[in-house]
């Protein structure tokens, strides 16, 4: 960890290890470019508290979101990425040299991305935390498929409350839509579809007042805020879908945001700043899906790195040590024999 004093000078520093800035983060090594990832408090992102994951490509038998992230991790280290479990905490873009401040010091870089992500909006509920990933969700096409014929509820009335509403349906026996007022602020023919849907329930004028369960959701208590009843809802899954929010506290002023504080890019990720990227969920509010999220980390790597070398006055370029492949290579077989073998070659050209 960097004195206070210092200032450390980067070609390319990544604000978050999430699957974006993960992806990133291999991808720039591989072109040459030798990143820093500023981790954060809580590598991995959100998708950490994922139990399974059916949906990544590669692995037919799922993997849970911890190990997923645990081996992008690995992979960027084997490609000589440098990790630091620092937070940004005031970012400056004003000048040629973008300034990232963190509870360490201060980092000096020639170009920045920002993969800081989102996180969904809670209840605030006790037990809410303890019991997300284990009945308690955040995301609908993620999850949907673990209550197949199971009921569920489904916390929300906006355009993603009723579009996960009407995809838990294709699962579920039975979905509950919990909606704190009396009419859908959603689109009208979102509305219709869920309406029509024979297995979906709306309850109205309807809260969450606590959930039931210890190692996983067994029910719920609810009440309606204009009679104050309560009554018991006994449900396998709980979704909440009332929005999310980006993590761009610390860009505020610095970047160009939408209105809901998203990163504006365009569709190479570029910012409104030159030389400032942004991948994953801060410039996504749509679809929030990890394979998505790390797409967009290696374009936003292979822009990152086209701009630093046609920099004139980039800092000097620090050393991508690449770990040796005979390492881990236990077979005692070189790269080109496990290739003809039928092994995948790790590099893409994309000319």
């Amino acid at each position: 960890m960097m004195n206070h004093k210092n200032r450390q000078e980067e070609n390319l520093i990544i604000i978050g290890g999430g699957p974006g800035g993960l992806s990133a983060s291999i991808y720039a090594a591989r072109n040459g470019v030798a990143p820093l990832v500023l981790n954060g408090p809580e590598p991995g992102g959100q998708i950490t508290t994922t139990s399974e994951l059916e949906n990544y490509p590669g692995f037919p038998e799922s993997i849970g979101g911890f190990e997923l992230t645990q081996k992008m991790t690995k992979q960027a280290e084997n490609f000589g990425v440098r990790l630091e479990y620092e937070s940004a905490e005031e970012v400056d873009f004003s000048g040629d040299k973008f300034s990232v401040k963190t509870e360490a010091g201060e980092y000096i870089a020639d170009s920045i991305i920002i993969a800081t992500g989102s996180e969904p909006k809670t209840l605030g509920l006790d037990k809410e935390d303890s019991l997300r990933g284990n009945g308690v969700s955040y995301c609908a096409t993620c999850d949907a498929a673990f209550f197949r014929n199971k009921e569920v509820a489904i916390v929300g009335g906006g355009d993603t409350a009723l579009w996960e509403a009407t995809f838990l349906a294709k699962f579920a026996s039975k979905v509950y839509i919990l909606h704190r007022r009396d009419k859908f602020r959603g689109a009208k023919i979102l509305g219709d579809r869920v309406k029509a849907k024979e297995n979906i329930e709306i309850l109205w004028n309807t809260e969450v007042k606590n959930l039931k369960g210890e190692k996983k959701l067994e029910g719920l208590r609810i009440f309606n805020n204009k009679t104050d009843e309560e009554s018991g809802l006994d449900v396998d899954g709980l979704f909440v879908a009332i929005g999310h929010q980006p993590r761009t506290k610390c860009l505020k002023g610095q970047i160009e945001l939408d209105d809901y504080g998203y990163i504006v890019t365009d569709k190479k990720q570029h910012t409104n700043i030159e030389g400032v990227f942004a991948c994953g969920d801060v410039q996504d509010p749509d679809y929030r899906q990890v394979v998505i999220a790390a797409g967009s980390g290696a374009k936003a790597a292979i822009e990152a790195s086209e701009y630093i070398e046609e920099k004139e006055d980039s800092f000097p370029a620090k050393e991508v040590k690449i770990k040796n492949y005979n390492e881990d290579n236990k077979s005692g077989k070189s790269a080109d024999q496990e290739k003809e073998e039928g092994g995948l070659s790790l590099s893409l050209n994309l000319d």
